[in-house]
């Protein structure tokens, strides 16, 4: 395996949030009772600007191709402070020019003035956590918004964003079929080039999954998947990732290159990355607590764990991300980034055939319209 053959992204955590979700198992704190909200932010973005320089010679020679910035609540980071960590990376890694950078956001977070400073410092698409449209469904979900300021949202980032996806759910509790289409049918009123359609899970260690909602049945979710694939599909989006959608050629860079298995880079609390080094493929967490993370600035030892994926982990962990893809890849990226020989996995790879779960095609890694529905029953095969 060539590290600079592999193509690599950046992953910025940004770990405070207004509320925590019940249903999110997401590393998102609130800020406690008497805390300095914009001295804790300046603290942490000088942290993860010193987490960034000390990393930057694991990237030397490479390409940073995409950026992200999750959370947490990134959209809650004054613009300034997100000038300032792009302005860094540019400083510290080669940055593309034409790189994607995405910001993700919640509606009840949006002021015009701070996503123009948003656009201006830098970010050129926005992945904006709607959920619903429907406020019993929002207040269920314990989100901070209304319809009426999700549908504010959009507005106002359309003034200042051409690239915007929109991350809806379903299956929510209570919620019908009915429903589900009008959010969906909501959403695509406002033509924005992207969507996420998550049916909703129970998290371990939520409180949704300590004391689960009245949810839809297994059967009525499975129409709303079904019938929403269908809506889209008839709307002009490509189905290109179990819960992505685009329309054509506006799929999400970022998320494209966790799927093919490529290189990233993950810097502030908790992040994790997935390195391709000379010893093989490195996978890293940083310290997942932010008062941890900020200590942990004082040396300079951001990483909490750092492992080397072992052999016999490669084509699960490959398949996992890969198998993702409707499309699936090219047979040869599997050598290509794990260097392993596909012949390691070919009973494996023919008893997925012979089940009809993989495509026959054997230039192609591509789950068949029943590997899809059957994702889990697929992956299994290789670990």
């Amino acid at each position: 395996m060539k590290a600079a053959s592999i193509p690599l992204a950046l992953y910025v955590h940004y770990p405070w949030c207004v509320r925590k979700c019940p249903y999110r198992d997401f590393n998102s704190h609130t800020l406690r009772d008497g805390q300095d909200a914009a001295s804790l932010e300046q603290r942490y973005i000088d942290a993860v600007i010193q987490d960034l320089r000390s990393s930057a010679p694991q990237l030397a020679g490479r390409t940073v191709d995409t950026v992200f910035f999750g959370g947490g609540t990134p959209s809650l980071m004054s613009p300034a402070s997100l000038s300032r960590v792009i302005d860094a990376i540019a400083c510290h890694t080669a940055l593309a020019a034409d790189a994607e950078i995405t910001l993700e956001a919640n509606p009840g977070t949006f002021e015009a003035a701070r996503f123009r400073g948003f656009r201006a410092a830098g970010a050129n698409r926005l992945s904006i956590g709607i959920q619903s449209f429907d406020d019993a469904h929002l207040k269920a979900l314990g989100r901070i918004h209304d319809g009426m300021e999700a549908r504010r949202a959009i507005h106002i980032a359309l003034d200042h964003f051409e690239r915007i996806n929109l991350d809806l759910m379903y299956a929510l509790p209570q919620q019908s079929l009915t429903g589900a289409l009008t959010d969906l049918d909501t959403a695509l009123s406002f033509g924005t080039e992207h969507l996420s359609c998550y049916h909703l899970t129970l998290e371990p260690n939520t409180p949704f999954h300590r004391t689960p909602p009245p949810l839809p049945d297994d059967d009525t979710a499975a129409d709303m998947q079904e019938t929403i694939e269908a809506h889209l599909s008839a709307a002009g989006f490509e189905h290109y990732e179990t819960s992505a959608f685009a329309r054509p050629g506006a799929h999400c860079r970022h998320n494209l290159n966790y799927w093919g298995f490529g290189d990233y880079l993950g810097i502030g609390a908790g992040a994790h990355g997935k390195l391709t080094t000379p010893d093989g493929i490195v996978r890293e967490m940083r310290h997942k607590h932010p008062m941890h993370y900020l200590e942990a600035a004082r040396t300079g030892a951001f990483v909490q764990d750092t492992r080397t994926v072992t052999a016999a982990e490669l084509p699960f962990e490959f398949m996992m991300n890969a198998l993702r893809l409707t499309d699936g890849v090219p047979a040869t990226s599997f050598e290509t980034r794990t260097g392993q020989p596909l012949a390691n996995i070919a009973e494996r790879l023919e008893l997925a055939h012979a089940r009809g779960l993989l495509d026959e095609n054997e230039t192609m890694l591509r789950p068949t319209p029943r590997g899809q529905r059957f994702l889990n029953d697929l992956l299994g095969l290789f670990l």
